[in-house]
């Protein structure tokens, strides 16, 4: 039997007025999604556990079939995996992005807006030097930047303070920054780095040239996702399963190493709308020769739903449905056994522009996998307003449910 899991990141959403009340996912053409949850079984899972932040983090370590509850210690550690940074035993990761403040009419800094969390989706290049210079001027024996992709980079305190709150910069676009500042013991100097970062940036040569085309400049750093090492049992020794997992981002790829996946890593995979679709899908068949599981994650969706704008997450939805699931479709025949599980990790509204927490649809597909009684018509949030599908409140669950039909 060959498993594949094709995860939209954020993919759900919320009924919006000019679509007629209906979602993007509802809205979007998607034939290849709904021939899944037309021929398959279809049902509604709680992938962010009541009292936990919605996030990715814990979404997917929830798919994954690891219940959050018992092994989620942060989001920043679980990248730090995958960049291969090893955290001693009181050690605190952060996730360390580069963001644009809007600093006009502001008369101190605690005024300043959350323009942008994503610095206009910098790119590796311009980023990686504007990481660099951080941390040639702010790090120290106990403070270490490390680069990342785009805007998301990491930021190790040795010996650091746990307790502190910080707030994801997606939470508050447009909202003044003072209220989400870090908060706790230790907060001050997060705050006094966040604050000396503005001037180092700004006079780099990168942001020069960003704010002369025209280009929303990293202005400042901004903490949080920070956490101690997460020690994962291993999937293969509960399922007697190889895996391999192909995402653009880090906090997958970090995952599935700490889960002991395979990482593939496929050629124009970025994250976001230009992702390479069509080579993540032909990635996951030709790996499904060698791995018994796949887990393919695609970031487009969540990155549309966090800037606001329906039209481009539709976009990503039906590019994810058209390349990824109509090529695996295609492509996964070849096998005698198959299954296919189709998500989203969870909601990322347009108009909220964060992660929400309500339960999100789920279709499998595949051999031994009998189509609801009461007809599905299409792979929607409604499913999770229907009765008598398969439902689970715990989502950790639900792989067993996949895999063993448990």
């Amino acid at each position: 039997m060959k498993y594949i899991i094709l995860v939209g990141d954020g993919m759900a959403d919320r009924p919006l007025k000019e679509f007629g009340n209906k979602t993007c996912l509802q809205k979007a053409r998607t034939p290849n999604m709904d021939r899944i949850a037309g021929e398959g079984e279809a049902g509604k899972v709680r992938t962010i556990p009541k009292g936990f932040e919605p996030g990715s983090d814990v979404a997917n370590l929830s798919i994954l079939g690891y219940n959050p509850s018992k092994y989620y210690s942060g989001r920043a550690p679980i990248e730090a995996v995958f960049r291969g940074l090893e955290l001693g035993p009181e050690d605190i990761a952060f996730r360390c992005n580069l963001v644009t403040l809007n600093f006009s009419g502001s008369s101190n800094r605690k005024s300043a807006l959350m323009q942008d969390y994503s610095a206009g989706h910098i790119t590796t290049p311009e980023a990686r030097q504007l990481i660099k210079d951080v941390n040639k001027k702010l790090g120290s024996r106990e403070i270490v930047f490390y680069p990342g992709v785009s805007y998301r980079h990491l930021m190790i305190w040795k010996n650091g303070k746990e307790k502190i709150r910080c707030t994801p910069p997606h939470d508050i676009t447009g909202k003044k920054i003072g209220a989400y500042l870090p908060r706790g013991k230790g907060a001050e100097m997060l705050d006094v780095l966040m604050e000396q970062s503005t001037e180092i940036l700004l006079s780099n040569r990168v942001n020069k040239e960003r704010i002369g085309k025209g280009k929303n400049p990293a202005n400042s750093i901004w903490f949080w996702g920070q956490g101690r090492q997460l020690p994962l049992p291993k999937f293969r020794d509960k399922y007697n399963l190889k895996g391999a997992l192909i995402s653009a981002v880090d906090l997958t790829k970090g995952l599935g190493l700490c889960a002991g996946f395979d990482i593939i890593n496929v050629k124009g995979a970025t994250g976001y709308i230009d992702t390479n679709y069509a080579g993540k899908a032909k990635a996951a068949l030709n790996a499904l020769k060698k791995y018994d599981i796949v887990y393919v994650h695609v970031e487009a969706p969540d990155e549309a739903g966090h800037n606001g704008d329906a039209k481009i997450k539709i976009r990503a939805i039906e590019d994810f449905d058209s390349k990824v699931v109509g090529t695996i479709l295609d492509g996964i025949k070849k096998f005698k056994d198959f299954r296919v599980l189709l998500l989203p990790d969870h909601a990322t509204p347009v108009r909220a522009k964060t992660h929400t927490s309500e339960p999100v649809p789920f279709a499998i597909f595949g051999s031994s996998v009998s189509p609801n009684k009461n007809k599905v018509m299409s792979f929607s949030e409604s499913i999770c307003r229907m009765k008598n599908v398969p439902s689970f409140e715990k989502g950790h669950t639900l792989m067993d449910y996949f895999i063993r039909r448990v």
